[in-house]
């Protein structure tokens, strides 16, 4: 196999520093596993059931109303997204390894920063005479762009992209296994994250987050990951040299650029289908509670709704992520749609009990084959040479639809006193992105 092609400016740490891999006991792809399933979990300070956990200690300790620190939290995710795809450029040419420890380190400083605003906010408004929260606003809003950039945007998508290229006949199946780990991380984080504000209080809890990810995981990011097997002198997948020919029969797109990937229909299907999801299901659980109460039930049956909910995503992610391997994207995207569509069905009928298990089917196995697709769509159709730039560029328009999902919510409660107008325009919006996945040809997805 050939060596994967340099892009013009690369900078990169040396390979081999501070040990070389490739005699390593076992294929150094699956340490890459370990580390980008680390890098994940270590991302939940930058995402929204991290900092949802925090939520009531800020508004006492910043002196905001509920309605500023969302607003503060909407600000920092919508401008953490416009510069996602500049950091995807900088991927390309540093590497993951790179990337990864600057995140982790950024996340872990602003983890800090956060921690402080109530002191720095207080001494400077006590100096100048101004209310508290006219310092802690923009000091938050800075803050939560920070942890969203580095953690939700930067890190995550990083440690995502990295295992791409250590493995190539099995990358869904492997990704699909990371997936099973990250979400049981991602569902009793805020259980952990509160037991810690209990024990530390919630400035201790920050900065307990912030030294592991400064002085752990960055430190071991920066001794162990690597950024491809190419450049450690090793094939994907574990693949000896003298089985180089049989790897070049796998399929691999040809190499892409940002800008043909932006004038390619494929690219804003799968993305369109991505960014639906970010919004609808973080809108959905940013007002669950609320629109289980509009259907008549419990504050209990709105939090019991993710247990049965993960079950199905997980269990339709590693089902999903056996056969991805083998198949064309067009059907999973399909079948994705389709389920999202009957989980908006089943919310629209919430107070029926076929309804709840319509949204719990819907939402589970959407969600499940949303993590198939977001892992491995991107370099299956445009190739690795620009997958930072490329994937960047989805990872700003999901982490936008996202912020601005819970926002359309409550824009559409208050002008008509229900959710059903907006869930309804949000079940047309994905109809017609299942129509349109249907009807154009997609020529750069091909079975591997």
């Amino acid at each position: 196999m050939t060596e994967q092609p340099d892009r013009p400016g690369r900078l990169r740490l040396p390979s081999r520093w501070p040990f070389a891999v490739d005699r390593f006991p076992i294929f150094y792809g699956w340490v890459i596993w370990l580390l980008s399933t680390l890098g994940f979990l270590m991302s939940v300070p930058g995402q929204t059931m991290g900092m949802a956990v925090f939520t009531d200690p800020f508004i006492e300790a910043f002196d905001l109303t509920r309605s500023q620190l969302s607003f503060a939290y909407l600000c920092g995710t919508v401008g953490s997204a416009f510069l996602l795809t500049r950091a995807g450029r900088l991927y390309d040419r540093v590497g993951a390894r790179v990337m990864v420890v600057g995140a982790s380190v950024m996340l872990g400083l602003m983890i800090a920063f956060i921690s402080l605003i109530d002191r720095i906010g207080g001494t400077t408004a006590a100096l100048l005479g101004l209310p508290l929260a006219t310092l802690t606003l923009p000091l938050i809003l800075i803050g939560y762009f920070g942890v969203r950039f580095s953690g939700q945007g930067v890190l995550t998508s990083a440690s995502r992209n990295v295992l791409l290229l250590w493995f190539e006949k099995r990358r869904g199946l492997v990704s699909g296994i990371r997936g099973v780990f990250v979400s049981l991380g991602f569902s009793i984080a805020p259980l952990v994250l509160a037991l810690m504000i209990d024990a530390l209080g919630w400035r201790g809890a920050l900065w307990f987050m912030s030294a592991v990810l400064i002085f752990g995981f960055a430190l071991i990011a920066l001794i162990f990951l690597r950024n491809a097997p190419e450049e450690e002198g090793l094939l994907p997948d574990g693949l000896s040299r003298h089985a180089e020919s049989a790897q070049r029969q796998v399929y691999r797109a040809p190499d892409r650029t940002l800008a043909e990937a932006r004038r390619s229909p494929s690219f804003w299907l799968y993305s369109g289908g991505l960014a639906i999801h970010a919004l609808f299901g973080t809108a959905v659980t940013f007002h669950i509670v609320s629109i289980f109460a509009e259907a008549g039930r419990s504050r209990t049956e709105a939090f019991a709704y993710f247990l049965p909910q993960a079950i199905v995503s997980t269990s339709v992610n590693l089902i999903g992520s056996a056969f991805v391997d083998r198949q064309r994207l067009k059907p999973f995207l399909l079948i994705m749609l389709s389920a999202f569509l009957v989980g908006a069905a089943g919310l629209m009928a919430l107070e029926a009990r076929w309804g709840y298990w319509m949204l719990v089917a819907g939402f589970g196995a959407g969600g499940g084959l949303w993590g198939v697709i977001s892992n491995v769509a991107f370099i299956r159709l445009f190739g690795s040479l620009h997958l930072g730039e490329i994937s960047g560029l989805n990872t700003s328009i999901t982490v936008f639809a996202s912020a601005i999902g819970p926002f359309l919510f409550s824009l559409g409660y208050d002008l008509t006193g229900a959710y059903t107008a907006v869930e309804a325009l949000c079940a047309v919006a994905i109809l017609c992105l299942l129509l349109a996945s249907a009807a154009i040809r997609q020529p750069e997805d091909s079975r591997p």
